[in-house]
């Protein structure tokens, strides 16, 4: 008898690539069930990373120079410049100047904010959306956000564009939540009184943003307008059924009023301070034909017109099919909520920029694209309604790629050394760094010109963007400080005379200013008078720079 044949069996190992793929799929799946448990949160970090990425790269330019230079006053001359100049800008102001004292200023540092307050507003952007529509609403219209190109410009700004963004929807999404809590009769005057302080404090913030309640206050007139009709044709049909109880009524608009006026109130000094500063946005022009394009492409869309055209097209699509799903002889709960997102999106969207080109054109100049920053949640907010329209579901996904694919391009090019009106301080701080020898030019000066564009600054605003590049040096020209006088600049004195009383123990002096208004001349024929000659001298763009030595 013979013993039973015996072997091995061979079992396959699965190959390093295999397993790679199991690991990535369990990555996304995890990463999916991460977005569907806290949407919010989850695109709000997104957007916190994407909006800080390289921020450090770009040079520093002239606005983002008034929000440092102010920032770093002490506290009772910042209050003295408020009273002259910028008191639209003085809440920003504080609170940068709270942050820097904690952390220090870098490029970096100064513009986190931002990129910081572009991730809270992605995050409450969801939030609105998935009262609105869903949580497929909330996270499209979040991501669109985080794609935008003036999304991309604000969050790596120094400045309180990004911030506007923020209160714009955190104000909607407040009194939204109070519209609800007054139908259901819950906590209602907390929440009206929560709308009100915070309505304060966002024009407080920035005076724009009065706009976004005014648009509030056409929102609830649309929506108690559309209850009242719906009821009408109820009645006239006579369907059957029950109407859905009116999302606005008397008690809302009172309590609306309320809240709005006692803001008002509250505000009513600032208004008054602030509009007697105008003199600052008398760089703005009148109407013309770059207005135009300054609304279709550059508010919203940072000059890219296939990007701009694209948004408006869906945006216009997303109320069409609202309004034709809404009209139907029995429309869905899903089609209410998505007309109601519609009426809550286009008064944020238009009506802030309306006001201000209605303003412009009766002489009060005050449009600028960047004062639309408030607006930015409710295009994406319509942009999303109409993505998330589209049938097949799996469709959106390659939507959404579509639209990340298109925005790589513009969310680059705003992290480029140069992105920021043409700035090249980095470039002259780091050559005067390069240049300088501490060891053997310990006794040196400088004389700061004039800022290219910008006719009240002084180049010192380069030093106070690059401070390493400059220690140690003295001031030659300087006569009165912006903190001395409640200003944002400097002034220079007579070079001819300021200057050469200010030379002792002096052996290298820099000058640095533009190529528009240049003293060079006049600062080269004094420094000759008094035994100086020219080293070398460099233009980095236009800014140019000369260096003397006895």
């Amino acid at each position: 008898m013979s013993s039973p044949r015996t072997g091995t069996v061979t079992v396959r190992r699965p190959t390093s690539d295999t397993s790679l793929r199991a690991r990535l799929r369990a990555l996304a799946l995890t990463a999916v069930r991460a977005l569907a448990r806290t949407p919010e949160i989850t695109i709000g970090a997104l957007g916190v990373v994407v909006a800080a990425a390289f921020t450090w790269v770009p040079s520093v330019w002239y606005d983002e120079a008034a929000t440092l230079t102010s920032a770093q006053r002490s506290w009772p001359a910042l209050w003295a410049e408020l009273q002259n100049v910028d008191a639209v800008h003085g809440l920003y102001y504080a609170l940068m100047h709270v942050w820097l004292a904690l952390v220090g200023y870098t490029p970096f540092t100064l513009r986190f904010p931002s990129a910081l307050a572009i991730g809270v507003a992605a995050g409450l952007l969801v939030a609105l959306g998935r009262r609105l529509g869903g949580v497929r609403l909330g996270v499209v219209s979040g991501v669109v956000f985080l794609l935008l190109p003036r999304v991309a410009w604000a969050g790596t700004e120094g400045r309180p564009y990004a911030t506007v963004t923020t209160f714009a929807v955190l104000l909607t999404l407040v009194g939204l939540t109070a519209v609800r809590r007054t139908r259901t009769g819950h906590h209602v005057t907390r929440w009206w009184v929560v709308y009100g302080v915070l309505a304060a404090v966002a024009v407080l913030f920035n005076v724009y943003l009065s706009l976004a309640v005014v648009a509030h206050g056409v929102v609830l007139a649309w929506t108690g307008a559309a209850d009242r009709a719906a009821r009408r044709q109820a009645a006239v049909t006579e369907r059957t059924g029950s109407v859905p109880a009116a999302l606005v009524g008397r008690g809302v608009v009172v309590r609306w009023s309320v809240a709005a006026a006692a803001a008002a109130v509250v505000v009513l000094p600032f208004i008054g301070l602030a509009a007697g500063q105008a003199k600052q946005v008398g760089w703005i022009t009148g109407i013309e034909w770059a207005t135009l394009r300054q609304v279709f492409a550059t508010a919203w869309f940072g000059v890219v017109y296939p990007y701009a055209t694209l948004g408006w097209v869906l945006m216009v699509v997303a109320v069409v099919l609202a309004v034709r799903a809404v009209r139907r002889p029995t429309p869905g709960a899903r089609d209410l909520l998505r007309m109601q997102a519609v009426r809550v999106a286009v008064p944020l969207t238009i009506l802030p920029t309306a006001l201000l080109i209605a303003a412009t054109a009766a002489g009060e100049h005050l449009y600028s694209p960047k004062y639309a920053s408030m607006s930015l949640p409710f295009v994406a907010l319509l942009i999303g309604l109409a993505i998330t329209a589209i049938r097949p579901r799996r469709w959106i996904a390659v939507a959404v790629l579509a639209m990340v694919l298109v925005s790589v391009p513009t969310s680059t090019i705003v992290r480029l050394p140069h992105a920021k009106q043409q700035s090249h301080w980095a470039n002259a701080a780091a050559l005067i760094e390069r240049e300088r020898n501490v060891a053997t030019d310990a006794d040196e000066g400088v004389v700061f010109g004039s800022v290219y564009g910008h006719p009240t600054a002084t180049a010192q605003v380069i030093a106070d963007a690059y401070p390493e590049a400059f220690a140690g040096m003295r001031d030659l020209a300087v006569t009165s400080t912006g903190a001395e006088r409640g200003e944002l600049w400097n002034t220079n004195g007579d070079i001819a005379t300021t200057v050469p009383a200010r030379l002792d123990d002096i052996d290298t002096v820099w000058f640095v200013g533009a190529t528009s208004r240049n003293i060079r001349p006049a600062v080269s024929e004094t420094l000759k008078d008094q035994g100086f000659h020219v080293v070398r001298w460099w233009h980095e763009d236009t800014v140019i720079l000369w260096k003397y030595s006895r």
